[in-house]
């Protein structure tokens, strides 16, 4: 799971294309994609004003999710105990790969009943981040990374509607047309030597 911003084509862009001049406040929304990464296809999306924050809003991205999860990746923006308790208790027996911010401590109850991030805290401070994250499969992130960059080569990095509503439509659509081109193939990789 992971999001991106996306412009919005309105009036100050009209502006500044027709007659050279900058409007002082830009507006965006942020798009919020979460990938299998089994299949490729996008399995949950919501587009959100900009003030949202990613924990807010994954209860509306569970919420598009019928089959079970037994993985959940995403980035540090995403942790927290309300993202963890949310995910744990729609899904039983989850492994959740977020990483914590460089100045997390593990709980006071680690040594005796750790919790899944107090392990990743103490992981990361015994082994260093990298090998963290080869350790967990976190890298895999990656693959949703792409999609970002798919979204904005393909879609493009700006909506073009002018209502929010509108503008939930047009990321549906988008969502459905890259999800219809991954149907059609992936790129497969075999080792040869």
């Amino acid at each position: 799971m992971d999001s991106t911003g996306l412009k919005v084509f309105g009036a100050g862009e009209w502006l500044e294309t027709k007659h050279g001049k900058t409007s002082r406040r830009r507006s965006w929304r942020k798009l919020h994609l979460g990938l299998d990464l089994e299949t490729g296809q996008i399995e949950c999306s919501e587009l959100t004003t900009d003030d949202i924050g990613d924990p807010s809003a994954v209860p509306d991205l569970l919420d598009q999710i019928d089959e079970p999860v037994h993985r959940f990746l995403a980035d540090g923006a995403y942790d927290g105990a309300a993202t963890r308790t949310e995910i744990v208790q729609r899904f039983a027996d989850v492994e959740i790969i977020i990483p914590p911010p460089k100045t997390a401590v593990a709980g006071p109850e680690a040594e005796t009943t750790p919790t899944a991030r107090d392990l990743d805290v103490l992981a990361i401070k015994a082994h260093g981040r990298m090998a963290w994250q080869k350790s967990t499969g976190y890298n895999q992130r990656a693959r949703v990374e792409t999609q970002m960059g798919r979204w904005k080569s393909v879609i493009g990095e700006r909506l073009r509607s002018r209502t929010l509503n509108n503008q939930r439509t047009e990321c549906r659509i988008g969502v459905s047309v890259l999800n219809k081109m991954t149907s059609l193939g992936r790129p497969t990789f075999e080792r040869i030597s």
